[in-house]
């Protein structure tokens, strides 16, 4: 996910698609990543910044819990290497916990949910939240969330699953927290097709789509 104000371009994750992402969206800069926890479906692409350390001469720094960022310099070691080798990835982690911080022009809240027994972050931007890869959302983290206007939540499938929201579970989580536009991302083929299931959302809640941009003001 990009998340842009004209002076500052924040990404949330960098899935093994990032390239091809980043590319479709035309994203000639990058300031910052920030990483909602350490499953490869959110962290295959992170090799690929090295395009952007090429092209604005300068390290990108890259946001998460502790915990996820050992996991990067596990995975990806040799960009962390003493001796590196020419064009490796140039990153600078640093430590994302619960606490608010601003990145630029962009204000970020990180917010505290559960995978199974996994923690790991969504983030608020403004009136704009962003979670995925969650079955649990405690009353403190849905405090963080309350008051958005627009809300970005994983809903996996119809039936219970063990670390993601069902379609009915991410419907009673929006209407609990009364956001009043709710998009369900993290889909997979299970779920059924996109226009059969869009009849059976409430209003202000829909599928989310590749290439949605949603303008927040």
């Amino acid at each position: 996910m990009l998340v842009e104000d004209g002076e500052t371009t924040l990404v949330v994750d960098a899935g093994p698609d990032f390239r091809q992402q980043m590319l479709r969206a035309g994203v000639k800069n990058l300031d910052a990543l920030l990483i909602t926890h350490e499953h490869k479906d959110h962290l295959a692409g992170l090799d690929d910044v090295r395009a952007f350390n090429f092209l604005q001469k300068k390290h990108i720094p890259i946001y998460g819990l502790p915990r996820v960022l050992e996991r990067i310099q596990v995975e990806y070691a040799y960009a962390f290497a003493e001796k590196k080798y020419p064009g490796v990835p140039q990153l600078d982690l640093y430590p994302a916990t619960e606490a608010f911080f601003e990145f630029g022009s962009i204000k970020v809240w990180p917010i505290p949910v559960m995978h199974a027994r996994l923690p790991v972050l969504g983030y608020r931007f403004g009136n704009f939240t962003y979670i995925t890869d969650a079955n649990h959302i405690g009353p403190e983290a849905r405090e963080i969330i309350r008051g958005s206007d627009f809300l970005v939540l994983n809903a996996l499938q119809k039936e219970p699953h063990i670390s993601h929201f069902t379609l009915e579970e991410a419907i009673g989580v929006a209407r609990e927290l009364e956001v009043p536009n709710v998009y369900f991302t993290h889909m997979s083929h299970k779920m059924g097709r996109h226009k059969l299931i869009e009849k059976e959302l409430p209003p202000g809640i829909q599928l989310a789509w590749d290439g949605l941009i949603i303008r927040t003001s």
